[in-house]
């Protein structure tokens, strides 16, 4: 990826993987791994790590096309993070993804919900079952 002054994105097949292996290992059973994509964004004015992004009922409805969510990162910001990190900011992305996988994305907040707590509790529960 060349870097100039505009946005330019890539496929990111290693953010696929970690998000593959993340969801061998935790429980997110209303997520279908087929219908998420994955890019790597440079020259982002955002100073998130990463986004996702919801594919609106009304373009699904207009497309003919079930429902599906691109987890963006953004190279400058991300890339930088070590292995556990990048994992735990793609189970927080994870956990926009509501349970009927409609195409909509959940808050940070709400009624029994706090993403960055519901993402550290997940995170730790990965690390055990992944310890040997």
């Amino acid at each position: 990826m060349k870097k100039t002054n505009k946005l330019e994105w890539e496929k990111a097949l290693d953010v696929e993987s970690i998000i593959i292996e993340l969801l061998d290992v935790l429980e997110f059973p209303h997520v279908n791994a087929s219908r998420l994509f994955y890019f790597r964004t440079q020259g982002s004015k955002s100073r998130a790590y990463a986004r996702i992004w919801s594919m609106p009922k009304i373009f699904q409805e207009a497309l003919s096309i079930e429902p599906a969510y691109v987890i963006e990162v953004l190279s400058k910001y991300f890339d930088k993070l070590n292995d556990d990190d990048k994992k735990r900011v793609l189970i927080h992305e994870l956990l926009h993804i509501p349970k009927n996988f409609s195409g909509a994305l959940l808050s940070h907040r709400g009624r029994n919900r706090h993403l960055e707590k519901n993402a550290k509790d997940l995170f730790k529960e990965y690390k055990k079952a992944t310890s040997h």
